[in-house]
């Protein structure tokens, strides 16, 4: 039997497959740029010839696109799930926000439950920062915007998804983040109407999502982030069929 010769591994293929699982991890996100040639050659240890090579190889592979004096960045592309126009129709259809809100029960409590299971303290620190915005965002009241409450509560859904270590929940929730932000500022401008206790409530169950992560109990996390999102559904509905009734109200007729 004639064996054949092995075939020696190029080095740039080694690089290839390194900046593929920084992409596919996260560290490196759509859009991002890349550090310039020189510093990520000598970050990886690698001649900027061999380098060079590697992001020919992920241009032409769709994964980094190169811009002619500015630099190479990781394709846009790769977070395009949902772009416009197709958020602005989701947006407007009262039936895909409920499709959505269900779609966001199944992740996020598959996010919250992995993220307790495998955070690192690295995770566990930006979970802290992006669970501390939200604070803020709920103590300044009347002085902060619906759209920043809204993203930065969008933010800290995100950074569970990023500690759940789960490549396919991470770049689902980022290619939606758009939309689901979207979603959180629509859900806040019509739950607020509910009374004070709304927003304490709301404040109390990221809390509570919060700590259940940071102590590992995975089961609870899960199940945290479930009644969460039954709830401001509950408000929701509650809000709808609020407006229902003032709506049919204002429709009668005064005696004569």
């Amino acid at each position: 039997m004639k064996v054949m010769p092995l075939q020696q591994r190029r080095l740039s293929d080694d690089i290839v497959e390194r900046i593929e699982t920084m992409i596919l991890e996260g560290n490196l996100r759509p859009g991002e740029r890349l550090p310039a040639e020189r510093a990520l050659a000598e970050e990886f240890g690698v001649s900027r010839p061999s380098l060079r090579e590697a992001i020919q190889k992920l241009v032409a592979r769709g994964l980094l696109t190169s811009r002619h004096g500015g630099g190479t960045f990781v394709s846009d592309a790769l977070g395009s799930a949902f772009r416009d126009p197709m958020i602005e129709l989701l947006g407007r259809n009262p039936e895909a926000q409920r499709d959505l809100m269900e779609f966001r029960h199944t992740l996020e409590g598959s996010c919250a439950y992995y993220a307790a299971l495998r955070a690192t303290e690295p995770d566990r620190e930006r979970l802290k920062i992006a669970f501390e915005r939200v604070q803020d965002s709920y103590l300044r009241q009347g002085r902060i915007s619906r759209t920043e409450e809204g993203h930065n509560d969008a933010l800290f859904h995100l950074a569970i998804a990023e500690a759940s270590h789960n490549a396919v929940l991470l770049h689902t929730i980022r290619s939606l983040f758009d939309l689901v932000e979207r979603n959180v500022v629509t859900n806040i401008g019509g739950m607020y109407t509910q009374g004070e206790g709304v927003r304490e409530t709301l404040l109390s169950q990221h809390e509570a999502l919060y700590k259940a992560i940071i102590d590992r109990r995975a089961d609870d996390a899960r199940r945290v982030a479930g009644e969460h999102l039954d709830y401001v559904q509950h408000v929701l509905a509650q809000a709808k069929d609020e407006a229902r009734r003032t709506e049919r109200a204002a429709r009668r007729r005064v005696p004569a």
